[in-house]
């Protein structure tokens, strides 16, 4: 991936609405990205896979909203299936931090994937507590899971705001439709995260090293465009 003036990130991409307006945003910036999807299959069907291929699809194209922009956006996208790691974090202890401690593995599988192709930054598509961990008291917490900045360009948007500039790019109508990626979680979210909790929880599992070299070794890519 050719990155512009050195300025390359790591997009995580879901099958939601927000994520393809985090990269729109960025790359209409002067960003370049490549894309990395935590693909929770087999607790979810490919839905959402299928989704970020075709959002993607739409911001790449030739002619598409973003004009020669697009084609900053990296052609193949990095699929890890997260499933079974995932699925560690229902136990009695861990449970509560369930979508910390899954946004913590994501950003983990993110910086070694930064590390393989040399990006700088990593990008999401947050927004200020919108779900549980999305709160002050936990993104701070997701963060340290990161050894590079965060670019959260929607962070100060509300919902709506979200929803109007993915209909004004035509990501919208790919997007929409239920999230699953809260399959496994409680239904009593913690929203005040415990760092030292979170690190006793995966060290009984391995390390949140392991898990995220586990995974990646699962890593697949996919052609956008074909």
């Amino acid at each position: 991936m050719a990155e512009v003036n050195g300025r390359l990130a790591i997009a995580l991409v879901s099958g939601g609405i927000d994520s393809p307006v985090a990269v729109a945003r960025i790359v209409t910036d002067g960003w370049s990205v490549v894309c990395l999807h935590c693909s929770q299959e087999p607790i979810t069907g490919p839905e959402a896979e299928e989704k970020t291929v075709s959002s993607l699809k739409h911001l790449r194209r030739e002619g598409g909203p973003l004009g020669d922009g697009g084609g900053r956006i990296d052609a193949e996208l990095r699929v890890v299936p997260v499933g079974e790691a995932l699925s560690m974090f229902t136990g009695p202890a861990s449970h509560r931090d369930y979508f910390v401690h899954m946004k913590r593995l994501f950003n983990g599988l993110a910086c070694k994937l930064a590390d393989e192709v040399g990006a700088s930054h990593l990008l999401t598509g947050e927004n200020l507590g919108q779900v549980s961990s999305q709160t002050l008291g936990n993104l701070g917490a997701v963060e340290r899971a990161s050894d590079r900045p965060i670019l959260r360009p929607l962070l100060g948007l509300d919902k709506q705001e979200i929803i109007d500039e993915a209909r004004l790019l035509g990501t919208f109508t790919i997007s929409e439709g239920p999230e699953l990626c809260d399959a496994l979680g409680p239904k009593r979210p913690t929203t005040v995260a415990d760092l030292g909790r979170l690190e006793r929880n995966e060290e009984a599992l391995g390390g949140l090293e392991k898990m995220v070299s586990e995974c990646s070794e699962k890593c697949r890519i996919v052609s956008i465009d074909g």
